[in-house]
Parts: structure tokens; sequence; C-alpha cells
């Protein structure tokens, strides 16, 4: 809870001293004095940047304070929601609601969840995807990295993993689609762009395109993909180096059980880490591929909403982000009392 306060506290203030007024920028070129004032009210944004900071701590608190208009509750002029009352001190109602984000200002008051609802699920679906391709692969080309030590095997994934690591997403990703989407196209038959659902010929319904998904997952996944094939190699030659194995080995136990019953499962602990942290980091690092591909994802739904200025947009999805990242981390302790019985949860 301090972790999400403090990222709430960081993202409100950093956003809110950008230079540029938030009410103009939501009514176009065409508005008027009474217009951006009236806009103002509404959003609070005619009052002190501490005072707003605290309308927007009583939006997303589920336990809030707010005035009874007309039978909603509101914080704001006309930020209505349905809540549920507990009890009132005079004319303020103490209520129970879920998390506010407020509405979007460049999509007609269409609110930030459901534009975060819309596009977090094909985020989700490319992060995963990427991840499996990454953890497989990264954890078979580590293990067979390991037992190769010093050949011209290891030496060669070891190159393409460093590789893979030192290469930026963006180039990777214009790269992929220029190579496999346009000059390899007749014989891969992947696009250039694309989202996992896009209308059909006839412009009637959505159809889903699996196969969207392969050049943006590949590219999300090369490098993880790389740090994995690492970690799993350098982890895994820790642990065959271990007394255990030995006496293992002592015991004329196979190698191949040696392998799968001690070796991987103990060596796969900061593996695990590397995994959380780079799922959870693709929720916001896909910006730039979701970008380039095409792919109607929150990152690319960052990008606009950078371009627009587009503020309660870009604070929710930070948020969102961080409420992932912050959850991702506990279950990964949970994993690692499983992997590893020295480890215990207190």
């Amino acid at each position: 809870m301090l972790t999400l306060f403090g990222v709430v506290t960081v993202i409100f203030f950093l956003f809110n001293v950008l230079p540029g007024d938030p009410a103009k920028m939501m009514l176009g070129q065409n508005q008027t004095a009474a217009q951006v004032e009236a806009v103002k009210k509404k959003y609070g944004f005619d009052k002190p940047v501490i005072t707003q900071y605290f309308y927007y701590l009583n939006d997303l608190s589920p336990l809030s304070v707010h005035l009874d208009v007309d039978g909603h509750y509101t914080s704001l002029g006309s930020n209505k929601y349905t809540a549920r009352r507990l009890f009132s001190i005079g004319a303020t109602e103490v209520v129970i609601k879920a998390p506010y984000l407020r509405e979007s200002f460049t999509k007609q008051g269409k609110k930030v969840t459901e534009v975060i609802g819309e596009t977090l699920p094909n985020t989700f679906v490319l992060a995963i995807a990427a991840i499996v391709i990454a953890v497989i692969l990264g954890v078979l080309f580590g293990i067979i990295s390991a037992l190769q030590k010093d050949s011209w095997v290891d030496k060669t994934i070891q190159v393409f993993s460093t590789f893979g690591m030192s290469v930026p997403s963006f180039f990777s990703a214009i790269l992929f689609a220029w190579l496999f989407g346009f000059v390899l196209h007749e014989f891969t038959n992947l696009e250039m762009t694309g989202s996992l659902y896009e209308l059909d010929d006839f412009g009637e319904q959505m159809t889903l395109q699996w196969k969207n998904l392969i050049l943006p997952a590949v590219v999300l996944g090369i490098r993880p993909l790389a740090v994995i094939i690492q970690l799993m190699r350098n982890s895994l030659l820790d642990v065959l180096s271990e007394d255990y194995i030995r006496t293992a080995r002592a015991k004329g136990l196979s190698e191949f059980n040696i392998l799968w019953r001690h070796a991987i499962k103990n060596a796969l602990n900061p593996v695990v880490t590397a995994i959380s942290g780079w799922f959870a980091s693709m929720l916001a690092g896909a910006v730039f591929v979701e970008y380039i591909f095409g792919w109607n994802g929150l990152g690319k739904e960052i990008v606009n909403a950078l371009n627009t200025l587009d503020l309660p947009v870009i604070m929710g999805a930070v948020l969102v982000v961080a409420i992932i990242f912050i959850t991702i981390n506990i279950l990964v302790d949970f994993v690692y009392a499983w992997l590893d019985p020295r480890v215990k949860l207190v």
C-alpha cells in the first residue's frame, strides 16, 4: 500500500506540473473563455495543486468522502459514480466505491477504466505470448549451454544471447516488421501491422487474427529470452558444483535424474525473478512494439495519450501497471517457497 501511495503521489505531481492548459486541450481550438472556466471548475483545475491532489486521492480511495448530488456521489462537479453510503457527517457522505480513475480528456467523457479495460487484455495476451516464448526457449538453451560449457555450442548461444540483450526493442520491431511482414510476406503470410481483433473485409464484424500476434510476441520476447539464457546457464553451473550434486552422483543416480530432480528446480530461482520482472515490465515496455506493429494495447494507448496530453489516461495506465507489478512480486514470493524449501514465508 505504501508503494502504491508513492506511485500515485509521484505520477500526480509529475504530470500536473507539465506545461499547457488541460481545459484548453480538452475543448480544442474553438473554445470560449466561459467554456474553459466551466471545464476548469468541473475537473477542479481552478483549485490549488495540493487540493487537486487530495481530490485525486479521494477518487482513487475505495473509502472516500463525497457530497450527495441528485442521488449520486461526487467530489468534483459532475464527476459522478455509483457508491454505497456508509454514514454521513452533516452534508458530507462517507461512501464505499470502486476506485475512480476519472474520464479521458480526449474521448468525449469516456471513463479511463473503460479505456484501460479495452486495451489491457490485448497487452496481456501479447506479454504472456512473449514471456512463454522467452521462458521455453531461454530455459532450454540455458540448459544446453551449461551442459556444453566452453564448447562451440555454448559460445554460439552466448553470442546470440548477448546480441539479443543489446538490440533495442524498437529497432528489432522495425527490422522484423520489414523483413517478415514485407520482404518475406509471400512466404510468411504475416502483416507489418495488425492487432488481435480486426474488421473483416466487409467492415461488419471483428475477427480474431492470431497471426498478428507472432511478430510482436517474438520481438517483445527477444530481450527476456537472452536474459533467461544467461541466468539459467550461470545458475545451473553453480548448482551442478554443489556438494549434494556430487553426493547424488556418488550414489549412482543417472545424469538425467540429477539434472531433472535436483539441479534444474534449484537453478530456477533467479529465472523466476527475471520472469516476474520482465512480465511486469512488458506491460509498460511494450509501448514501442505495440506502436510499431499497430497492436491495440495499453502501450499504444499510452503513446496516443502522451501525444494528446490525456493526463487521466496516462496516470491511470501507470497506476494499473504499478499494481500489476506489485501483485506479481508478491506472487513470486510464494513461488520461491515452492521451488526452494529453504525459503520460508513468515
